[in-house]
Order: structure tokens, then C-alpha cells, then sequence
């Protein structure tokens, strides 16, 4: 029968670090917890008829420098300390205002993506014949003066928000740039598409989306 003695200077070396490999493991856990306030969105987008996640994030062009909001609640320590539904004003760009104004196309991209550019470029042309629908971008991560001098070189003229550390990409299941999230008033996920679409493809998603915006209305 064994029993527990006194280890030797080595085991009990061997078993200090593993101590401590356990202390960090823990901790980035606990932190990684606390940063998804959710489930990670299915590879390839939110679910058809999903809400789109609550967020308050810095716009390219603000003054504002910190990570996105995603808080839910008060106080929910890396993803915000204040819920992101109420974090507004100049400079932010807010989901849950984006849904109560109406429909809206969320496009996600990388600043060296050309194709994301491209898509980004032709969703501005194509717009024109959308006038109801809103559109706003989210870059994630990537350098923010690469990201504000794209802006202002491509000059889109709909929001462009910065994701920090890419905590977005997660929520709503970004794996290829680009990806539109398609929404209807109060932010309930009508379609996703990933990759490069032409611009007939784009006309017929904003055409499905605004059809079905207009059935939702009640009234004359």
C-alpha cells in the first residue's frame, strides 16, 4: 500500500508548476466567460428569424477607442458595464438602434480584403435604388488609421465601425469576408450572405428584404 510522505525538491518543483498551469488556465476561462454573454453564432450567420445580438461599438471616424459593447445586463465586466442597448451617441453605432429605425444590411469586413472593399463599394451603387433600407459596416480587428483612411478613400457614406478584438466575428459567426447580415425592423435576422455577391444578387436580397419589411406593416 502506498502513502502520501514528503515529496522530493523535484516532484514538488514538477508539481508547483503545474499549479500554476492550472491557475492560468482558469483564469483565462473565466475571462473568456465572461466576455460571451452568448452562445458564438453559427459558422456563416444568424439564424433565419434570430435577434440580432445587442452591440455599441466605435465608429471608424469617432473619437471613441474601446472595445465593442455586448453587455446584456449591467455590470457584465469585459463585455460592458453598461447594457449596449443604451450606449448612444456620436461616434457609436448601435444595433438596437440600427433595428428600431427599421430594416438594415450589416456588412462585415477586413481591411486587406479587396473583396470585401468591392462588395462594400457595390453595396453603396446598389443601394441608391433601396432608399428605405439602412446599411452600416463592422471592420474587424486590423489597424484603425488603416481602416479610417479606406473610409475615407472609398468614401462610404453609410457607418463604419471598428470591432477591437474581434468579438463581433464571433457573435455572428463571421468566417468569410464579406458577410451581410439582412434584418427587419427590430433586428430579427431575415438573411445572411457570405462571400462576394454581383450586383444582381445584391439587388434581390434588399428587394426580399424591403418585401418583407413591407408585409410586416400593419395598416394602411
Amino acid at each position: 500500500m502506498s502513502t502520501l510522505g514528503p515529496r522530493s525538491p523535484a516532484s514538488a518543483g514538477r508539481y508547483g508548476w503545474f499549479v500554476a498551469l492550472v491557475g492560468v488556465v482558469l483564469v483565462g476561462y473565466v475571462s473568456l466567460h465572461a466576455l460571451r454573454t452568448e452562445r458564438p453564432g453559427p459558422k456563416g450567420g444568424l439564424a433565419v428569424g434570430a435577434k440580432v445580438p445587442p452591440f455599441a461599438a466605435p465608429l471608424a471616424l469617432g473619437p471613441l477607442d474601446a472595445p465593442v459593447n455586448i453587455a446584456r445586463k449591467p455590470n457584465q465586466g469585459p463585455a460592458g458595464k453598461r447594457p449596449a442597448c443604451t450606449v448612444r451617441g456620436p461616434g457609436i453605432l448601435n444595433s438596437c438602434e440600427l433595428g428600431e429605425r427599421g430594416p438594415f444590411v450589416l456588412a462585415f469586413l477586413a481591411t486587406r480584403g479587396t473583396q470585401c472593399t468591392r462588395e462594400l463599394d457595390l453595396l453603396q451603387r446598389v443601394l441608391t435604388r433601396h432608399p428605405g433600407l439602412q446599411v452600416a459596416a463592422v471592420s474587424i480587428r486590423g489597424d484603425r488609421d488603416d481602416l479610417r483612411a479606406l473610409v475615407r478613400r472609398h468614401r462610404w457614406r453609410f457607418p463604419v465601425a471598428w470591432d477591437l478584438d474581434g468579438r463581433l466575428a464571433n457573435l455572428f459567426g463571421v468566417a468569410v469576408c464579406p458577410q451581410l447580415t439582412y434584418a427587419l425592423a427590430g433586428g430579427v435576422v431575415q438573411a445572411t450572405s457570405v462571400g462576394e455577391l454581383d450586383g444582381a444578387a445584391l439587388d434581390r436580397h434588399l428587394t426580399a428584404l424591403e418585401r418583407e419589411s413591407h408585409g410586416m406593416r400593419i395598416g394602411p
